[in-house]
């Protein structure tokens, strides 16, 4: 199944339904043969991006191109485009072989290339031997795989998957979320995948756009937006994150001066392109908290916390304590040993932040 690679490019979009801004100047390219996440929570404007591009909505400024060539005004059935939705959207009285041929006996195909065809989509999702079975007679992961099989057996140029796993188990989601990427490299297809699991998205997609209210947050792989985030939007949407309001009081040679709202000032060594003083959040993983009992010896590399454990979770690999520092609370992940005792609430602690893993943030 040999599929043409091709980009999609969208130039100042946006989309309005009455007074209400859906998508709003959306600037953004995806590269030929690309796996690409669109992230956001619940009303983000993701899955209307992702049906603009299908074509089942109309944006009303901005251009929409694929290989360069604008399909603003081009209908859903001839774009070229396969999407894969939500529910799946099975044919119930059709079997598999039915379903997966539907697309193609409605382009008028020959037999031979129908047979062809819905054999090897099938093959590509390890479904031969369930032809002949009604969508009702499979597992959620199954009626998944003919879903995809029925969309990419069209060949199209580009493939839409509007959370697609959300329906699965948390077990099967981890499967089937592998299957998809393996199946995005085996056709090296341009896939194009929205979803509001950032643990999806990042373990899923080559690069990755977050999107809060209609408007584009940071574009780049997950490592970037999880590293580097550009606001404080990102910071707490990708991954958990400490996120202290305040201000940059003093950015010495050495160090910053931040005078945390709730806590006081805290002097950071400098690590990296000095922040501009003013208004800003401080923002840092509970991962690279270092936590000690509040007797322990400290070292003069961290920024050192004094705080008191309001409670903790364990979560196997790591125990997860929300710490009070000052009117503020803090959370810190620590690795689980064998035999490793909890920190009990109202335990006394220090809490050491590591300068190279803050990010001072402005909005």
């Amino acid at each position: 199944m040999g599929l043409n690679q091709v980009s999609l490019e969208a130039r100042h979009i946006s989309l309005s339904y009455g007074s209400t801004e859906v998508l709003r100047d959306i600037t953004l390219r995806i590269e030929p043969g690309e796996f690409f996440a669109l992230l956001g929570p619940s009303g983000s404007g993701k899955s209307t991006l992702l049906r603009l591009i299908a074509g089942f909505n109309q944006h009303q400024r901005g251009e929409l191109l694929i290989d360069g060539r604008d399909i603003t005004g081009t209908p859903p059935h001839l774009r070229d485009v396969g999407m894969v939705f939500q529910n799946y959207a099975l044919w119930p009285h059709m079997t598999v072989w039915d379903n997966v041929a539907f697309g193609l006996v409605e382009r008028r195909e020959s037999k031979d290339a129908i047979t062809r065809k819905v054999g090897a989509a099938l093959e590509l999702v390890g479904l031969e031997q369930f032809a002949r079975r009604r969508p009702n007679q499979l597992s959620g992961g199954q009626q998944q795989r003919v879903a995809l099989a029925r969309t990419v057996v069209i060949e199209p140029k580009l493939l839409l998957l509007d959370e697609p796993l959300s329906n699965l188990d948390k077990n099967l989601r981890v499967q089937m979320r592998e299957e998809l990427r393996n199946l995005q490299r085996t056709l090296g297809l341009t896939t194009i995948f929205v979803t509001h699991d950032q643990e999806e998205a990042m373990t899923t997609a080559d690069r990755m756009a977050v999107l809060d209210k209609g408007v584009l947050q940071q574009v780049g792989p997950a490592t970037e937006l999880f590293d580097h985030p550009a606001n404080r939007f990102v910071a707490g949407f990708v991954g958990t994150a400490n996120l202290l309001d305040g201000s940059v009081d003093e950015v010495g040679s050495d160090a910053v001066t931040f005078q945390a709202k709730g806590i006081g000032a805290l002097r950071v060594a400098r690590s990296g392109a000095p922040p501009r003083t003013g208004p800003a959040t401080m923002a840092f993983r509970p991962h690279t908290v270092d936590i000690r009992a509040g007797d322990a010896p400290l070292d003069a590399a961290h920024t050192w916390l004094h705080g008191r454990v309001e409670s903790s979770e364990f979560l196997g690999e790591l125990s997860r304590y929300r710490v009070r520092v000052g009117e503020v609370v803090v959370v810190a992940n620590q690795p689980h040993h064998a035999g490793g005792a909890l920190l009990r609430p109202g335990a006394e602690v220090r809490l050491g932040i590591e300068p190279t893993q803050v990010r001072f943030l402005v909005d």
